[in-house]
C-alpha cells in the first residue's frame, strides 16, 4: 500500500546551506532502499516536504522527522493512501523557494509568500504539483 504524507515545519536553527545539504544528502542516501520518494521545499525557516512510499516506511520516516532536533512546529498537512506516486522521479527533489514566481504563491496562499501553516494541505500539494509540472525542481535524484 502506497501513502503520501505532506508536512510543514520550521527550522530549529537558521536553515543554512550546510543544514539543507545535510538533510538532502541523508534523504538521497537512505530513501532509495526504503522505497521513499518526495520533494522538499525550503523558504527561510519554513520546510514543506512530501514523502511517498509504503505505509510503514513513510510513517517511520515522519516519526523520525518529528523527533529530529533540526525541526520544530512539525505539522501534518495531509496524509492519504494513493494509487500512484506523484513525486516518484525524485529520491528527494528540492525547490528553491526564493525563485518562486509570486503569482504562483498568490494562487495558493493569502500573500505572495510561502505559508503552509495558513492554508490547506490540498492547496500546498497543488502548488508542489504545479512546480513539478513547470520543471521548477532542482537537484533531481534518481529514484
Amino acid at each position: 500500500m502506497l501513502v503520501r504524507c505532506l508536512y510543514a515545519s520550521r527550522a530549529a536553527a537558521a536553515a543554512g546551506n550546510a543544514m539543507l545539504d545535510e538533510i538532502l544528502e541523508q534523504s538521497r542516501r537512505k530513501n532509495p532502499a526504503l522505497g521513499i520518494t518526495g520533494l522538499l521545499c525550503v523558504s527561510g525557516d519554513v520546510f514543506i516536504q512530501v514523502i511517498e512510499g509504503g505505509r510503514d516506511e513513510v510513517c517511520d520516516l515522519f516519526n523520525s522527522i518529528v523527533r529530529d532536533e533540526r525541526h520544530t512546529h512539525v505539522r501534518l498537512l495531509s496524509y492519504e493512501e494513493i494509487s500512484e506516486r506523484r513525486f516518484g522521479a525524485w529520491t528527494m527533489g528540492q525547490v528553491n523557494a526564493a525563485k518562486l514566481n509570486p503569482s504562483l504563491l498568490l494562487k495558493y496562499f493569502r500573500r505572495a509568500e510561502l505559508d503552509p501553516f495558513d492554508c490547506s494541505g490540498a492547496a500546498t500539494l497543488a502548488m508542489l504539483g504545479e512546480l513539478v509540472a513547470t520543471a521548477a525542481i532542482v537537484n533531481r535524484g534518481e529514484a
